[in-house]
């Protein structure tokens, strides 16, 4: 692998080590999915190259199995015969209508009406969902006019994973009529 990233960027000086870490790194936190590590990989190593041995492409080929085995990646139809790929394609509509409901409701109310959204933990499933609905915001933010349209459809996809996870979301609004008339420094 190191010999290929020398040939690749030959400008980059990059021990082993280091880069074994990166890969490592990258294959860990989930950054990519499966099919985008799998993409990346066939662009970087191509199939036709003759100077490329099995041995290099080896580390990537049995990294690859135990990162998939490990993370939680987006649901994927394949068969809609099974019952697994039926409840996933339903969980995904949901998910969809979801995302349609918020964003639709944080468009038609005034960012001091907002709700507060909680902050949420960085677990394997909420990662999941956000993995499931950023392909589903590409067609919201495409037709965005401007940069408030575009916080409104943020701010709905962020209101749209606290209601799939259940988080609590205070419906009180960013804005408390009765706090704001009190300094802080009187309270």
């Amino acid at each position: 692998m190191h010999r290929l990233f020398a040939e690749l960027e030959p400008s980059l000086t990059v021990t082993e080590q280091n880069l074994a870490d990166r890969v490592r790194y990258i294959l860990g936190s989930n950054i990519f999915d499966v099919a985008e590590l799998e993409r990346l990989r066939r662009e970087a190593v191509p199939s036709s190259d003759e100077n490329a041995t099995a041995e290099d492409a080896a580390p990537q080929m049995v990294e690859l199995p135990a990162n998939v085995d490990a993370a939680v990646s987006t649901p994927v139809v394949v068969d809609s015969n099974d019952d697994g790929t039926v409840a996933q394609e339903l969980e995904l509509e949901h998910m969809r209508s979801t995302l349609e409901e918020a964003i639709e409701e944080t468009r038609s109310t005034p960012l001091e009406n907002s709700p507060r959204l909680p902050r949420i933990a960085l677990s394997k499933r909420n990662r999941a969902v956000v993995r499931a609905l950023n392909p589903m915001l590409v067609t919201y933010l495409e037709a965005s006019r401007d940069l408030c349209e575009t916080d409104s459809i943020l701010f709905g996809a962020a209101l749209a994973v606290c209601r799939i996870i259940g988080a609590k979301v205070s419906t009180a609004g960013r804005a408390t009529g009765h706090s704001s008339d009190i300094p802080a420094w009187r309270r």
